[in-house]
């Protein structure tokens, strides 16, 4: 997997993290971020996927519904989340990789489905969306023409700088990656709960 800790403490940019990547490396580097999500739920059963967690940093300023904002997230709650952000990314870096910046305006465009983690009770649940996640993710590098427009960019965030098809694809596996250790923490407070 990647390694953001150099881009985050600001002594590597983004784009020299991702310069040398490859569409094939996406799709190795999507097998490995699914792959260790599936390992971190594991041992995890039904009721482990609604266990209410404590995270006294729970804090989503994007939360739909104001008094879910400190909610902590169950581990539904999570995955559902986390892959719809990579496959948000997914999608938009098919859209760089055919010369499509994909702006609407001067913001840039969302293309985003999150399914109401609600609805997801059971351990196979999660487990049948994390390998959706990946069959959508894989899916969408199918639609990269040979050789990808790399040159077609767009800045997600100013803070960011101009990232190309294979950028925005990443910015998918670092969110994911960001949450790696929320996933792992969540399902060790359920079995421990469970002991």
């Amino acid at each position: 997997m990647l390694n953001f800790t150099a881009v985050r403490a600001r002594e590597l940019t983004f784009n020299a993290l991702i310069a040398e990547l490859t569409p094939a490396d996406l799709r190795t580097l999507t097998n490995e971020m699914v792959d260790r999500m599936l390992a971190l739920i594991a041992g995890c059963t039904d009721a482990d996927v609604t266990f209410q967690p404590v995270d006294l940093a729970a804090h989503d300023p994007y939360a739909v519904d104001t008094s879910q904002t400190n909610i902590a997230w169950t581990l539904a709650h999570v995955i559902v989340h986390t892959t719809a952000s990579a496959e948000e990314s997914a999608a938009l870096g098919a859209e760089l990789a055919r010369g499509i910046a994909p702006l609407c305006g001067d913001a840039p465009r969302r293309s985003r489905y999150e399914k109401p983690w609600e609805n997801v009770t059971t351990i196979a649940a999660c487990r049948r969306r994390l390998d959706e996640s990946r069959r959508i993710r894989m899916a969408s590098l199918e639609m990269w023409p040979d050789p990808p427009l790399l040159e077609t960019t767009y800045a997600p965030w100013p803070s960011m700088g101009a990232v190309n098809a294979i950028g925005r694809f990443v910015m998918g596996l670092w969110h994911d990656h960001d949450h790696l250790g929320q996933i792992a923490d969540v399902a060790a407070q359920a079995q421990e709960a469970r002991r």
